[in-house]
């Protein structure tokens, strides 16, 4: 009999392997076509990722997979995993020149993590790119003669340095950029230098993106809108969402979204360090949730201290952001010493309200990671 069942489960399993193999022709086949489309797109100048296209497509077919008895849920996982996979594709392919008749474009720092990403997408647009690096800055003049554009991208500490050597060497014409994680003073610096149009750019990803494809880039006007719209129009083209704030409201979120966060981040990395446990055991004990939360702290310190330095103590409302961070924390260990339990049930709740509909949210969204994160475990 279990002779049987074995031959019986041979032959279901020989029938899913030919499936699979369909699958593959057909997931070869769709990326075939979806490659097509991006070189159509580039030709005519149309934003890889078109968010009103791409909702559309994708309750068009999680109704069509409900109809058929497999759930809108599961269609979904695989064609974001596989458009995720069509605009890495799409990586090298070139775009359309959306302003042809720019002379040249200066990045300074183009060789760094994230300058060069500018420097590649502005190449694959057909711009003529010269970088301009620190052992290149006693030809400065040279380079800077007659360019359109010019992107500032160094360390957050010398920004305002380069941004000030700057004055009196741009053509008038000459758009004036800088990436930096801070807006106001780079801004103000920018607009002190240089007469001509300015705007203040923060990439909100990291040097290991693939693709621009829904990449968040925050913009912050400066002056001349209308001589730097085709720059945001460009940055379009290549995929990145754009979301436009004041220098102040960007500057304030950043505490949270990046100084805070990175901040206790290297705390919690800085505990464990010191704790020193089996990095090992840790992992083969811990759920799905926990080993993503390891997962973010690790990958902090994979990256470069100066970086993280630079945001964190790129200005002193940093610093009381932290302090009062602090306070909360002292306030919740009061109520744990004290054994004060109804008052951290209090507080949770208090918290939790605050949330309001958005804490279903984040649950739901957080599910999805934390099945993605089974999915994919190793050890």
């Amino acid at each position: 009999m279990a002779e049987l069942s074995c031959d019986a489960l041979d032959q279901l399993r020989d029938k899913i392997d030919a499936v699979d193999a369909q699958l593959i022709d057909l997931i070869s086949q769709r990326l075939g076509f979806v490659a097509q489309v991006g070189e159509v797109k580039s030709e005519a100048g149309v934003p890889i990722y078109a968010p009103e296209r791409e909702a559309a497509m994708l309750a068009k077919r999680r109704q069509e997979a409900d109809n058929a008895g497999i759930g809108g849920d599961l269609i979904e996982d695989i064609l974001r995993r596989l458009m995720r996979e069509s605009y890495h594709r799409e990586k090298d392919n070139g775009f359309k020149c959306l302003k042809p008749e720019l002379k040249k474009a200066v990045v300074i720092g183009g060789r760094g993590k994230l300058g060069s990403i500018f420097t590649k997408m502005l190449c694959l647009s057909g711009y003529h790119v010269v970088v301009l690096e620190q052992d290149d800055w006693s030809n400065a003049t040279n380079i800077l003669d007659g360019a359109g554009l010019v992107i500032v991208s160094v360390p957050i500490n010398l920004t305002n340095v380069i941004i000030s050597q700057l004055n009196g060497r741009l053509d008038k014409d000459c758009l004036l950029v800088d990436l930096t994680s801070t807006k106001q003073q780079p801004l103000q610096s920018m607009l002190e230098a240089h007469q001509g149009p300015v705007l203040g750019l923060h990439p909100m990803f990291g040097p290991d993106v693939v693709s621009l494809a829904k990449q968040v880039i925050i913009y912050c006007h400066g002056r001349g809108q209308a001589q730097y719209q085709w720059l945001l129009d460009q940055m379009a083209i290549w995929g990145a969402k754009l979301t436009q704030a004041k220098a102040q409201e960007h500057d304030n979120a950043m505490q949270l979204v990046q100084g805070m966060r990175h901040f206790t981040t290297f705390v919690y990395g800085q505990h464990l360090a010191s704790e020193n446990p089996d990095l090992a055991k840790l992992l083969e004990f811990s759920s799905p949730i926990y080993r993503l939360e390891l997962a973010m702290v690790g990958r902090l310190f994979a990256q470069d201290a100066e970086l993280y330095a630079d945001i964190i103590f790129s200005s002193t409302e940093n610093h009381q952001m932290f302090g009062r961070y602090l306070s909360h924390f002292e306030h919740a260990s009061k109520l744990l010493a004290a054994g004060n339990r109804q008052a951290f049930i209090d507080n949770f709740n208090q918290v939790s309200n605050w949330f309001g509909e958005y804490s279903q949210q984040f649950l739901d969204e957080s599910r999805d990671l934390l099945m993605k994160a089974s999915d994919s475990r190793s050890v």
